[in-house]
Formats: C-alpha cells, structure tokens, sequence
C-alpha cells in the first residue's frame, strides 16, 4: 500500500513539474528583441528619470523597501536571541 502511495505521490509530482515546465517554456517573455539597458540617474534635463532605477527603486518601491528591511532586520534579530537561548540552554545542562 505505502508503494502504492509513493508512485501515486511521483506521478503528481511529475506532472506537476511538467505543467509548469511547459508554462514557462510556453510563455511569451517579452525578450525577442534582445536584452535592452536600463536607464541609471538623470534624463536630459537633469531630473531623476521615471523609468531609471533609482527612482524605481526608491520612489515607487521605496515604502515597500522600507518596511521589508525593517522585517528582515527583526528576523535576524531575532536568530541571534534564539541561538543565545540555545546557547544558554547547552550551558545549563552541560
């Protein structure tokens, strides 16, 4: 039975790698032109271009950069307090 369910468990595993195989193959990326720059910094007036990345990055996206950031740095944080536990934990019982 447990044979049964790990062949079953494959097959669907393999289709589904196999759909999204065929997906991504499939799909239209939008690259038939070859790879195009990005402008970076000023336009031809000497403002910030909108499609550049730095007024991306920081002016569209720079809220989301924010508070992103601000996760991460709790996440790692927190990791160092957890393995001081951990740390601590091994000391007592040594």
């Amino acid at each position: 039975m447990r044979n049964k369910r790990n062949i079953l468990i494959g097959i669907v595993a393999l289709v589904a790698f196999c759909g999204i195989a065929a997906g991504a193959i499939t799909y239209d990326w939008g690259t038939d032109g070859g790879p195009t720059s990005v402008p970076f910094g000023l336009d031809e007036n000497g403002e910030l271009a909108v499609n550049s990345i730095n007024y991306q990055m920081f002016e569209v996206w720079g809220p989301v950069l924010l508070v992103l950031g601000t996760l991460m740095f709790g996440a790692i944080i927190a990791g160092v307090c957890i393995s001081k536990e951990e740390e601590k934990k091994k000391e007592g019982e040594e």
